[in-house]
């Protein structure tokens, strides 16, 4: 994957939010539940996006797919990846979009669909899923955060380097082949022996 820095200054931090609000089918209750996300264009956002089946392993083991699914939404909707980390089940990214922009759910609609198509795989799914026409292989919602201002930049940016030290996958962040933090590190934005604190809080595991 190609990832580009992040801009400069303060100006992404001051942009009129736009409340919009998603129909989505509940399964366990049988009905129509609002979802509501906070759309805020040109922004950044920190993303956690999670399989369906929590212990599995296809976002490692199909790796390659995972990539070509980024990539070609890249080229198709252009973002700025800040940082990015891939766990075995799960993700968790930084994007900036670009000016006027705030359709971050079609992008990730886009991967989730590629990376599935790519895979193969169908797994047992609920009857709201079959009527979505998803493939059973992911969380059908993800978790955006709204970064609200340089600390909480760098706090999401380091809670995707330390992510795989958090779930015990290696004991340093550079030990782990798939972050951004590699990318980080060759540009000397961070120590190659980073250690970063285990963040507590909301991050949508």
């Amino acid at each position: 994957m190609t990832f580009a820095r992040a801009c400069e200054g303060d100006a992404r931090w001051a942009i009129l939010p736009i409340l919009h609000e998603e129909l989505t089918m509940d399964r366990d209750v049988g009905c129509m539940t609002r979802y509501r996300r906070l759309r805020i264009p040109g922004a950044t956002y920190f993303f956690t996006v999670n399989l369906a089946r929590r212990g599995d392993d296809l976002l490692v083991t199909h790796i390659d797919d995972l990539r070509r699914a980024y990539a070609a939404t890249h080229c198709e909707q252009p973002f700025q990846t800040d940082a990015i980390v891939i766990l075995p089940d799960h993700l968790h990214a930084v994007w900036t979009l670009p000016p006027g922009d705030a359709d971050f759910s079609s992008r990730w609609r886009k991967i989730k669909a590629r990376f599935s198509r790519s895979v193969g795989k169908r797994r047992l799914r609920g009857w709201s899923k079959v009527r979505k026409r998803e493939a059973g292989i992911w969380q059908r919602r993800f978790w955006e955060h709204a970064i609200r201002d340089e600390a909480d930049f760098r706090a999401h940016m380091a809670y995707c380097w330390g992510n795989p030290v958090k779930h015990g996958h290696v004991a340093r962040a550079v030990e782990w082949p798939h972050s951004s933090i590699h990318r980080d590190v060759r540009l000397g934005r961070v120590d190659p022996e980073w250690r970063g604190a285990v963040l507590e809080g909301s991050f949508g595991e």
